[in-house]
């Protein structure tokens, strides 16, 4: 017997992401996205309103960062979504997160996130609160590489849970992806 809900925005895993931009003097921000994801081989969609000080950003540069929320930065991930740019101008500083100038796009890599994606902005539309981005590249700490490839274990990634509104860090290896299938040819 299943039970209906109705219309809700649930999808597991909902990936954490921390949003990174600068403002026109040149001073990084952060926030955190829980709603987004990939939309095309290297396109990326958020929901953002048009009042957070991150979306303003965004659409001045025409450039943001997606870092990857952490267990080990969780509070400090939680943080920088609690409270705005817009109220709390140090919330960076509070946070304890640093940053450096992205390589390929203008907007800031937190240090203390292993894993970013740097991106160009494709459209915004302001009604439906819909960002796309561009990924024009992808780094990674070499202390989550395993091999030379980022290992998923070790980036220790959150995801966020929107029935109990509660962070939850990706488990172990089930399986393998475009392999166990052919179990059942």
């Amino acid at each position: 017997m299943r039970k209906n809900f109705g219309a809700k925005p649930w999808t597991y895993p909902q990936p954490v992401f921390i949003i990174g931009s600068y403002d026109e003097d040149g001073k990084a921000d952060a926030m955190n996205a829980a709603w987004g994801g990939i939309s095309c081989d290297t396109e990326l969609c958020m929901c953002l309103s048009a009042g957070h000080k991150t979306t303003k950003n965004i659409l001045k540069k025409k450039a943001f960062t997606v870092s990857i929320a952490t267990a080990k930065y969780l509070e400090a991930c939680d943080y920088v979504g609690i409270v705005s740019g817009n109220d709390v101008p140090d919330k960076m500083e509070k946070a304890g997160f640093h940053s450096a100038k992205a390589e390929f796009v203008d907007a800031p890599v937190l240090e203390e996130l292993p894993m970013t994606l740097e991106c160009k902005l494709i459209n915004y539309d302001p009604e439906n609160c819909h960002l796309f981005g561009e990924i024009v590249n992808v780094s990674a700490d070499e202390s989550i590489l395993t091999d030379g490839r980022i290992d998923v274990m070790k980036l220790a990634p959150i995801t966020f849970d929107p029935v109990s509104n509660s962070y939850h860090i990706i488990g172990e290896k089930v399986g393998n992806a475009f392999r166990d299938g052919m179990n059942l040819k």
